[in-house]
């Protein structure tokens, strides 16, 4: 018989929603300005920038919302890393994605009332949510106000070098989101993460 739980409250699932509407635009206008040329531009070029600044502001405030969220309720403790046997865990997890998943085999770190996340996906969430996140933020503010970017750093132009690593930071957090995505289709049925992340309820076997 499966079991149920509440692993999204409401305010999680509006943040969700929001997040996810606000990146996707944030990547296409990114990828747009990245892309234009005189005489080529999927989204002309002012227009792109303008949108990719008022939604990274508003990314910024939402990512707020989550991290306000995480301290005062208890979606918190479901990013708490346990270092012990960390990696071996790890190791077991991805094991089970990349092989054991097409045996069959029962994923060996089911979810419960306690965990929300396997092993895997808690240290990609924490490296995403609280490492390449606040980076992308840094950086993208400090575009946004350049005279705050150092001129030179290590001998290169600080404002190319932060705009590199401004870049790179979206590539991966849009590989993230594209295996996201994926991973969320891995369930008792392909629908089953999506219909969680609508009513806050996972249905685990």
């Amino acid at each position: 018989m499966s079991e149920y739980y509440y692993f999204y409250p409401k305010w999680l699932r509006l943040w969700h929603v929001l997040n996810a509407l606000l990146c996707l635009t944030l990547i296409v206008t990114g990828v747009s300005m990245q892309y234009t040329t005189q005489m080529n531009s999927f989204i002309r070029f002012d227009v792109a920038v303008n949108i990719h600044n008022y939604c990274g502001i508003a990314l910024t405030a939402s990512y707020f919302l989550f991290f306000t969220g995480n301290l005062i309720t208890g979606n918190g403790r479901h990013y708490r890393l346990k270092m012990k046997g960390l990696f071996t865990d790890i190791a077991k997890q991805f094991y089970y994605y990349s092989i054991g998943i097409f045996k069959k085999q029962q994923p060996p770190f089911p979810l419960n009332a306690d965990r929300k996340f396997n092993p895997l996906q808690q240290f990609s969430y924490v490296v995403i949510m609280y490492i390449c996140i606040p980076l992308l933020f840094i950086t993208g503010w400090s575009l946004l106000f350049p005279e705050i970017i150092l001129e030179k750093f290590l001998g290169l132009d600080g404002l190319q070098l932060t705009d590199f690593f401004h870049i790179v930071l979206g590539f991966i957090l849009t590989l993230f989101l594209i295996i996201h995505v994926y991973f969320s289709t891995i369930g008792i049925r392909k629908s089953n993460n999506f219909k969680s992340i609508i009513t806050g309820w996972h249905q685990s076997p």
